[in-house]
């Protein structure tokens, strides 16, 4: 008889996984763990949507919560708790098993499952792996989780080969540790012409047609005695995911493709069939914790709150802000991280600049900073360019130290504490250098690389300035250096130009090793092959002015100009 909603064969597994959008696997590579606190949450109304849907269909599951997760916002694991479902560890920081060694592995497992223990007293029976999937290679990971305490692991996912020739381990088997025993879930897959083929659910259920997984878990049912261990991540009820712009087309694929058709493929597949939780399958209780369980956390995102801390010496951080609505969450955050790691230092004030922005960032802007005393909102009368755009924070700014950085953070704002003591007397600018010998750059298109470390050879070449990098607009400045300076170029070119113009006035420019990331959000505003062009005219009108300046030197050497000036262009 054809299996029907009200007549369900037997319960399977089904896990989810309690994670941001930010931390998903197809953005491994690009989001690092320091970076995780100044994305957007959307963690709590997805999960929220889950246990809604879950509680819909009248259907418990295990939730592989990231202890990071539990730590930031515990009141949503113990609600996780109260609805009835398991809690297990997807690990606090740990991404891929081949990431880490076997005692930081130790360690992530240990404090991911204090930190899921403190928020739902409750103990903490399983374990699934970051990202990825465990394969023949990793059984030394089983032993770790059996030697700390764990009772069951699910972290095979078996792929093609990854299983070798043991295809028994696709379906759930006992792993000895000694005289423990640890109990695998493998989520499920296909047995194809001898190969493993993924379909647990994820992204799988929604790539393919939902007739294909409809199919996938019926025959399971009449191949296999063993349940079918689906997951999903809450992420994926989410049709307005913000997208990370770094991420290739693959990886955007991968996170957004059908989110808006997943609540009713999930809503589907649990009506027709029945699932439970891993520690329901394996018999396993769940039992309480005693001790306290942790406080709740704050839900907003975290604000610049001043230090009370003394504060000298006064530092103005210039922000050049252009159609950044989308990136000014992701900026609040950052700058409060900045203000904790740098704040008993310095005394940190922020002027925004709003360079004729056409979308919501003034209003934005106004609505998280307006009306903060250490805030000053500049807004210019219409797009002037990012260089012009940072002249007149420096002009607004009431401090003699002031810097300039990314609106998007692709220099993490915490380099400004290897900038700053660099700005000593007699400095006028300080930038930050990823071309420098002790530099880097993540992620970056290599054609970039090549372009921008082509243009500052030439810029090194003609102004005779030994520097790496002409062209970060992260940079500190005395501002009695810069203030008076005109720009005939207020866009992109006008950032090179300003150390140009100081290099002309004999100015010492120091520059310091500095990582240059992808940028996470929204869209970049230069217009390469514009902005390249642009810079080659730059070079040219600097190379006249070195070679003039050359040519009034050699046929003035040793004698004073009529207006007071010396031969090497410095006043007597």
């Amino acid at each position: 008889m054809p299996e029907t909603a009200a007549q369900p064969q037997r319960r399977h597994v089904l896990t989810v996984a309690l994670e941001d959008y930010f931390q998903a696997a197809a953005l491994g590579t690009l989001v690092q763990p320091r970076q995780w606190a100044r994305f957007e949450r959307r963690v709590e109304r997805n999960t929220l949507a889950a246990l809604d849907l879950l509680d819909e269909t009248a259907t418990k599951a295990t939730f592989f919560v990231r202890g990071w997760i539990a730590d930031q916002l515990p009141e949503l694991v113990r609600e996780v708790v109260r609805r009835g479902h398991e809690v297990a560890s997807k690990g606090y920081h740990v991404g891929a098993l081949d990431e880490v060694t076997p005692e930081e592995f130790r360690d992530d497992l240990v404090r991911s499952r204090e930190a899921i223990e403190r928020a739902a007293r409750r103990r903490v029976l399983g374990y699934r792996v970051g990202h990825g999937m465990f394969g023949i290679r990793d059984l030394w990971a089983l032993d770790v989780l059996a030697e700390e305490g764990f009772a069951y692991d699910s972290s095979f996912y078996p792929r093609l080969r990854s299983i070798g020739g043991e295809a028994w381990r696709r379906l759930p088997f006992d792993h000895r540790s000694g005289d423990r025993i640890l109990h695998e879930l493998p989520l499920s897959s296909l047995r194809l012409a001898g190969l493993s083929i993924p379909f647990a659910g994820g992204a799988y259920f929604r790539q393919l047609p939902h007739a294909v997984g409809r199919a996938v878990i019926s025959a399971w049912e009449r191949r296999n005695a063993s349940p079918f261990v689906a997951h999903f991540h809450v992420w994926e009820l989410d049709p307005a995911l913000p997208r990370i712009t770094a991420a290739g087309l693959l990886a955007a694929a991968r996170q957004h493709r059908n989110l808006g058709e997943m609540p009713a493929r999930l809503r589907d597949h649990l009506r027709r069939h029945r699932f439970g939780t891993a520690a329901q399958h394996l018999g396993l209780e769940q039992a309480p914790v005693e001790g306290p369980a942790a406080p709740a956390a704050a839900i907003a995102p975290a604000r610049l709150e001043p230090s009370p801390a003394r504060r000298p010496p006064a530092v103005t951080v210039v922000v050049p802000c252009y159609n950044e609505e989308v990136v000014l969450p992701y900026l609040a955050n950052t700058l409060a991280d900045l203000r904790q790691h740098l704040g008993a230092r310095y005394d940190l004030r922020f002027t925004f600049v709003d360079d004729g922005s056409t979308d919501e960032t003034w209003a934005q802007l106004d609505r998280t900073f307006g009306a903060r005393p250490d805030c000053t909102l500049v807004k210019q009368p219409g797009n002037t360019g990012v260089a012009a755009a940072i002249l007149a924070g420096i002009r607004a700014a009431d401090t003699e130290l002031v810097c300039s950085i990314d609106c998007d953070c692709t220099y993490d704002p915490i380099q400004l504490e290897g900038l700053l003591p660099l700005l000593t007397d007699g400095v006028a600018l300080v930038t930050a250098s990823p071309y420098h010998a002790r530099g880097m750059v993540m992620n970056v298109p290599r054609w970039r690389l090549f372009l921008s470390r082509g243009l500052s050879r030439l810029y090194r070449l003609v102004l005779g300035e030994d520097l790496a990098t002409f062209t970060s607009c992260f940079r500190a400045y005395r501002r009695s250096a810069i203030v008076d300076l005109e720009l005939r170029e207020g866009g992109f070119l006008g950032v090179a130009e300003l150390v140009a113009l100081l290099s002309l006035r004999r100015r010492r420019i120091a520059e310091h090793p500095a990582v240059l990331e992808v940028r996470m959000l929204g869209r970049s505003k230069m217009k390469v092959l514009r902005t390249i062009l642009g810079h080659l005219k730059l070079l040219s009108r600097f190379a006249r002015m070195r070679l003039a300046e050359r040519w009034a030197g050699a046929l003035g050497r040793g004698h004073a100009s009529p207006g007071g000036e010396l031969g090497d262009g410095r006043r007597a």
